[in-house]
């Protein structure tokens, strides 16, 4: 027999309420999460589109380069400040802003009708994305508390944030040739719309702690125009070179504007970016692996796409579906069993195997043949990668918002989003750079075009490879193991952001 309060109206409705109120707290994630994707598809997206947008608008083939610059040198430059708006003007303020901005400008792309329309519709796109992703992170940390619902809700944010480019380039690849260009921004706008109207119904908005906890103009402008100037910089290396004065000078600026930024926030009263955040090792090691690990991620979407289409004639769409594999396995891991695995060992016990398998898969790619065989020579580091990159990545962002407060996450996950995009950056220049190079070298020596390509990319591949090595050496010696929960269900010490340093 059910004692009366069990039976009571009261209980009922507050387990009624509770219950809509955690159903909510899921769907605000898949909102925010959809507005990450869209956010996301955009970086990749118009890659496979370029040679139609080239044809239709008349660009030159150095001009054409503009297309994708215009929009990540705002959205690199711009990550860390939007992520501290977030937590000075309240986050979902930020995202709402952020996504109209965004999506009125892919309108502006949509209807762009000569280069210079389409490159300035791309820079303020670059804005709102910077905007709206920077804070996502920190919201989602925020809407779960407990260890467990946190891994998962990290694992769906993975999933969007890690597979998004290879959906970018399958969807790049159907609406472009089934359609026309012009709708690989024109789908942007019903979703954008969308997401933001059920944004502003499901995700709660806590107020920010107020401009004038950090209202540091000067230290603002210092550090979005240093990270401009230096994604500038690099994406500019493959047409400059590396020695180049014009880079030279252009990296020293970046980094003397960074050091004035950081002094200056050592010093005065109300930072825009608190230091203290910089004393956590996991903070650091995780944004450092993240930077290692992504760059030779970029490589292998950029090179892999290279080598389909000009080594073995693959079409866009092709390309896209020769990438969904690796698609379909990481979503499958990043959703369904990267939380079992974080919850079991922790976030940096799981990254080293990862961070493993990615380096072997670049290892693989690093011998793939003139005439490739897709299921014996791409198929396998595809998988590899896959289950690296849907393991690791969840406790790779656990670890990197574990040293923030409350009223530091927009930073630490706007520090996290600069982390990857500079680190992208730079490492698709470096690496592309060392192939064009080689393939160049080998062209004059008499090779073979496709011989001389294969060979670049397989030096680039190596590179990567060395580089997701130094990421496992980081995750050994650099990062502390944080205490796993007792039982997968329940809300351990884990779940405060104290313990995860130690």
């Amino acid at each position: 027999m059910s004692s009366p309060a069990s039976s009571s109206p009261t209980h009922m409705t507050s387990t009624s309420t509770g219950n809509t109120a955690d159903r909510n707290r899921w769907l605000a994630l898949y909102v925010l999460c959809a507005g990450m994707l869209m956010i996301v598809l955009d970086a990749t997206i118009v890659n496979v589109a370029l040679p139609s947008i080239q044809e239709d608008l008349h660009f030159s083939q150095s001009n054409l380069a503009w297309v994708v610059n215009a929009y990540l040198i705002p959205f690199g430059g711009l990550l860390l400040l939007a992520g501290r708006l977030g937590d000075l003007l309240g986050q979902r303020r930020v995202f709402v802003v952020g996504l109209a901005v965004f999506t009125i400008a892919s309108a502006l792309c949509a209807a762009s009708p000569d280069q210079g329309v389409l490159i300035g519709a791309r820079f303020v796109q670059g804005i709102g994305g910077a905007l709206s992703s920077a804070v996502i992170l920190a919201m989602i940390v925020r809407m779960f508390p407990l260890p467990n619902e946190q891994a998962k809700a990290i694992g769906v944010y993975g999933f969007v944030a890690s597979a998004g480019g290879s959906i970018g380039l399958l969807l790049g690849g159907v609406l472009t040739q089934a359609i026309s260009w012009h709708f690989i921004f024109v789908i942007n706008l019903p979703i954008g719309v969308l997401v933001g109207w059920l944004a502003l119904r499901l995700v709660d908005n806590p107020d920010g702690l107020g401009l004038e906890a950090g209202a540091d103009f000067p230290g603002a402008a210092l550090v979005t125009v240093a990270l401009m100037l230096a994604v500038f910089t690099i994406l500019q290396i493959t047409e400059w070179g590396w020695v180049d004065p014009r880079t030279i000078g252009g990296l020293a600026l970046a980094a003397a504007l960074l050091v004035a930024f950081v002094r200056r926030q050592g010093r005065i009263a109300n930072p825009l970016m608190p230091l203290r955040l910089f004393r956590s090792r996991n903070v650091v090691g995780a944004n450092a692996v993240q930077a290692l690990l992504v760059a030779g991620m970029f490589g292998m979407f950029f090179l892999g796409a290279l080598y389909l289409q000009k080594v073995l004639g693959y079409s866009a769409l092709e390309v896209g579906l020769a990438f969904l594999p690796t698609t379909v396995v990481m979503g499958g891991l990043s959703l369904g069993f990267s939380e079992k695995l974080l919850m079991r060992f922790g976030p940096r016990n799981i990254l080293i195997p990862g961070f493993s398998m990615v380096t072997l898969a670049l290892l693989l790619f690093a011998r793939t043949p003139v005439d490739g065989n897709y299921l014996t020579d791409l198929l396998p580091p595809f998988l590899l990668i896959a289950v690296g990159i849907g393991t690791s990545f969840p406790g790779i962002m656990t670890l990197a918002m574990s040293g923030a407060t409350p009223q530091d996450a927009g930073l630490a996950s706007g520090l996290l989003n600069t982390s990857m995009q500079v680190g992208g950056a730079i490492g698709l220049a470096v690496l592309a750079t060392l192939s064009t190079e080689r393939t160049a070298h080998l062209e004059a020596a008499g090779h073979s075009t496709a011989s001389a390509l294969v060979s670049g990319y397989h030096l680039a591949y190596l590179v990567g490879a060395g580089l997701a090595a130094v990421s496992i050496l980081i995750a050994i010696f650099v990062l502390k193991p944080t205490p796993t929960p007792v039982e997968a269900g329940g809300g351990s010490a884990e779940g405060e952001p104290a313990t995860a340093e130690g």
